[in-house]
């Protein structure tokens, strides 16, 4: 009988510590040693971001057999392409316009979001500033890439054109300016990072990229991501403006 009751007492305190566990904050990581006030705790925030992007990089092509790896960390199929990215947001607003031309294998290629959305709610109504995502316990996001500092995040429902002429219409889209996921020289995301240590993620602080992908509602499990289409782009050189 003691040896139930004294069970029953450990059960109860691993279930306890369990509920009170603090769920993923994306703005409050334990372990961190370094803490920044949140954009709105500024007097002089105005939300409004103006950024470019530039030395951007295709994943795979457009017309790529089913199968295909559009994430590729191992940084096997991406290749330069001309033309930049370009946002002009307000955060506070959650408005503004995120567009990328540019000139791929296939031709000239436009991505633009039509209309920012809330798919969760790390993400306050489409647009965010100065969040952790992604990795496995960010608090925001899947855990395709690892946890990064998200200097500016935006989610919607955008199109693309080819050649002038429609590609995709009513797709879902991202954006995200964050710290160095990829590695300067060779491209590739270090990501899980084998023998990791700290609890950072596997990232690179010194440096910023973007990645934006448009991406269909079709789901192909045979894919990776697992959606019919996944256009991914990834930039390496980030101008506030």
């Amino acid at each position: 009988m003691r040896s139930i009751v004294v069970g029953l007492c450990v059960l109860s305190a691993v279930v306890i510590a369990a509920q009170q566990a603090p769920a993923p904050d994306p703005r409050q990581q334990p372990g961190a040693a370094v803490h920044i006030f949140a954009p709105d705790q500024h007097d002089l925030y105005d939300g409004h971001f103006v950024i470019s992007a530039n030395r951007i990089y295709m994943v795979g092509k457009v017309d790529d057999p089913e199968g295909w790896d559009h994430l590729d960390n191992a940084a096997k199929t991406v290749r330069q392409v001309g033309g930049t990215a370009e946002i002009d947001v307000n955060e506070i607003q959650n408005s503004g316009k995120f567009e990328a031309r540019l000139k791929i294998p296939e031709g000239d290629l436009v991505l633009v979001i039509d209309r920012w959305n809330e798919f969760s709610p790390c993400q306050n109504g489409g647009i965010v500033a100065y969040i952790h995502e992604h990795g496995t316990d960010s608090g925001c996001g899947d855990n395709n890439w690892p946890k990064t500092v998200g200097f500016l995040a935006g989610w919607g429902f955008g199109h693309a054109t080819l050649n002038g002429k429609p590609l995709y219409q009513d797709y879902e889209m991202h954006f995200m300016v964050t710290q160095g996921l990829r590695d300067r020289k060779t491209l590739q995301v270090n990501y899980p990072l084998a023998g990791k240590k700290l609890p950072g993620g596997e990232t690179n602080p010194a440096t910023q990229q973007i990645d934006f992908y448009i991406r269909s509602p079709q789901m192909n499990a045979k894919n990776k991501p697992t959606r019919q289409v996944f256009m991914h782009f990834f930039g390496m050189e980030i101008t506030w403006k």
